[in-house]
This record gives C-alpha cells, structure tokens and sequence, in this order.
C-alpha cells in the first residue's frame, strides 16, 4: 500500500503562484508515474498533469491544455516527492487538488481510473 500526502495548498489571488507537493510511501518510487488531478465542484475530477521517469536524468512530462504554459510539474526520486508549480493561477484554477501514483513507469494515463492509489487532495482557491 502506497499513501501520498499533499500539501501547498491555499488561497492566492488570480494572477498568483502556488507550490504543491506530493510525498510517497512507496519504496520504489521511481517505478510509479506520477499525476496531479483537481476537482472543482459540481464537477468531475479531471487531469491536470503527469510525469515519469525515464532513467538517468530523463524525465517525461504531460499537461492538459488548460494548464499548459501555466503550470510545471517535477518530482525527486531521493526524496519520494512529486511537485506541481502552478503560475499564473486563473479563477478557474480553484479545486481540490489530488496527487495520483501508477504502478507502471512507461504510461503516464490521464485517465483517474488507471491511478493505483490517491492522496486526500489539498484544496486551492484562486480569488478574482
């Protein structure tokens, strides 16, 4: 059983930045892709971004369009940590935020249902 916990979390004006993190039980942390997904309410939960490793310094990273160009998301394998680095932050950035793992390093799926395990969400709400 892997457990994640988030943190970061706040409330920033639009226009603002934010730092989440995400750290990992899991011993092998290097094998689990990673993903950050955020729920507003009233709505589904939805893909905001993945990473994983793909040995050595390689790293492989996807975005949804919405956050494309706005947010960056990074992980250090030695500290069992993924992170979200959310610039530019919109109104219609404010959710729950949840950090996803994946048992499978080669896929980054942007599909909640192909997580293996969830962390309890950190929630960011972005004022106008």
């Amino acid at each position: 059983q892997v457990q994640l916990v988030e943190s970061g979390g706040g409330l920033v004006q639009a226009g603002g930045s934010l730092r989440l993190s995400c750290v990992a039980s899991a011993r092998t942390f290097s094998t689990y892709s990673m993903g950050w997904f955020r729920q507003a309410p009233g709505k589904e939960r939805e893909f905001v971004a993945a990473i994983r490793w793909g040995g050595g310094i390689t790293y492989y990273a996807d975005y949804a369009d919405s956050v494309k160009d706005r947010f960056t998301v990074s992980r250090d394998n030695a500290e069992n940590t993924v992170y979200l680095q959310m610039n530019r932050l919109k109104p219609d950035d404010t959710a729950v935020y949840y950090c996803a793992a994946k048992r499978d390093k080669a896929t980054m799926p942007r599909t909640a249902d192909e997580y293996d395990y969830w962390g309890q969400g950190t929630q960011v709400i972005v004022s106008s």
